[in-house]
């Protein structure tokens, strides 16, 4: 600590590392000049350019200065210098509300108490005009008083985000929180969508597990289209028809915030006189949010960067994403053109041809097998960047059989793989797939796309 390199920016004493993800790291630091502890969010700068979340990052920063309530995380300075963009933070001691969910189910007065100041700051940020969009208990910290603090807006939209038709569109967030209509990508109410995601963290606060829950995504986004969840038998009444409100899969008859906060439940031992916040505080004399800005190429989108289906933020350790692109669950399930996610909620959806699987197999494993199909089956391979391409050496009905396989990273040990023929018949290459290429991928599938159960 008594080194040089421990002062940052001659403002703040650098100590420990709270955190560490692929792109930022997170320090306990004691304002030099106060002597107020902070957490200091550390970015760099070239990883979050070359993979492109550059919005995200400018998001992050926009919506922190708009949103000064007490259950909400505060920014209180940005700084920048040539390679790091550093954040100082509130530090907020009392770690995650998941760690106490993770313990087992809460009573009712304390589940109340979390919802309650929830719902406070989201309201708040509602009027605003943000929208969280990835409210989930790992997102929820708690201060050395038991107080909710809602962080990580890294996936929030600003409402000048909606489109002409007033609604959101980016499908992102974390799968077992979303609401069914961000999963249909027919375009979303912000507001609405934040307040399903809430009713899901009052249930898992309540029962200790989630309302939707299934080891196949697919049946899991069934379940969440047709709010098809069941209160555990020690929910009371009370809890239990406020949920069916929340958590109820047509936007337009779930209850509105208003509504919400004036249920009687919700109401018992409730203040909305909470104290208003101090003013953030910006430096300027620094590199501030507006330098921020300027230190990036501008290369804005709709609503920015979005994160992968089980962690809020920038993608996981591992490869580099590919194509530039940072995937979650949403965007590799509608990777095919012109695949539509309502079709998941079909009933003919067994009756289609199956061309994508997931596994928890690593890439090597995944490769290898290709290969081994290949050469039973004398193709060439042609392998690069998670994209293996077969090429037949047989002349079809209409020339050589072509097949590429594209290999997706969600998480370091979950992957999604797209099987795709690109060339030649498509009869021959049915029979081909259903024949040859299954059987021989059984070994490494954990669940075929929408139809089958883990081979565990």
């Amino acid at each position: 600590m008594e080194k040089k390199s421990s002062i940052l920016m001659q403002r703040y004493e650098l100590g420990r590392m709270l955190g560490q993800g692929t792109f930022a790291k997170v320090y306990h630091a004691r304002n030099l000049k106060s002597g107020q502890s902070v957490a200091i969010k550390v970015i760099n700068k070239e990883k979050v350019m070359r993979v492109g979340l550059i919005d995200q990052i400018k998001r992050e920063i926009s919506v922190m200065r708009l949103v000064r309530h007490p259950n909400v995380v505060q920014l209180y300075e940005v700084m920048a210098s040539r390679t790091k963009i550093y954040f100082a933070m509130e530090y907020v001691k009392g770690g995650e509300l998941f760690d106490k969910v993770a313990e087992g189910k809460l009573k009712e007065d304390a589940a109340r108490k979390y919802f309650q100041q929830l719902i406070g700051a989201v309201d708040y940020c509602h009027s605003r005009g943000v929208y969280h969009r990835d409210i989930k208990p790992e997102n929820l910290l708690l201060d050395e008083f038991g107080n909710l603090k809602i962080s990580d807006f890294g996936l929030s939209a600003l409402a000048e985000s909606r489109r002409q038709d007033g609604l959101l569109h980016t499908t992102c967030g974390t799968p077992a929180y979303v609401a069914p209509e961000v999963i249909n990508k027919k375009g979303y109410d912000g507001a609405k969508a934040d307040i399903w995601s809430s009713g899901v963290v009052l249930f898992v606060l309540l029962a200790g597990y989630l309302p939707f829950h299934d080891p196949n995504l697919m049946e899991m986004y069934r379940k969440i289209s047709r709010g098809e969840f069941k209160c555990p038998h020690w929910f009371p009444p009370e809890v239990r028809k406020l949920l069916s409100r929340i958590l109820d899969p047509n936007p337009q008859t779930r209850i509105k915030m208003a509504k919400l906060m004036d249920n009687s439940w919700f109401k018992k031992g409730f203040s909305a006189n909470v104290a208003t916040p101090k003013p953030l505080q910006i430096n300027r004399s620094m590199s501030g949010v507006s330098d921020v800005h300027i230190d990036f190429d501008d290369s804005s989108s709709e609503e920015g960067s979005v994160s992968t289906s089980n962690e809020s933020g920038p993608p996981p350790a591992g490869r580099t994403p590919r194509r530039n692109h940072s995937f979650n669950a949403f965007d590799i399930i509608s990777l095919s053109p012109g695949f539509d996610l309502s079709g998941l909620f079909e009933s003919d959806v067994n009756d289609r041809p199956q061309s994508r699987f997931t596994t928890t197999k690593p890439e090597s494993a995944i490769v290898s097998k290709f290969e081994e199909i290949a050469e039973m089956e004398r193709f060439k391979v042609m392998k690069k960047d998670g994209l293996v391409k077969l090429q037949g050496s047989k002349q079809g009905r209409k020339g050589q059989l072509a097949i590429d396989a594209e290999i997706f990273e969600v998480t370091p040990s979950f992957f999604v793989v797209e099987v795709t023929k690109t060339a030649g018949d498509t009869l021959e290459y049915r029979k081909f797939y259903d024949k040859d290429m299954r059987p021989c991928l059984k070994d490494i599938v954990w669940t075929w796309e929408g139809n089958e159960q883990p081979t565990t």
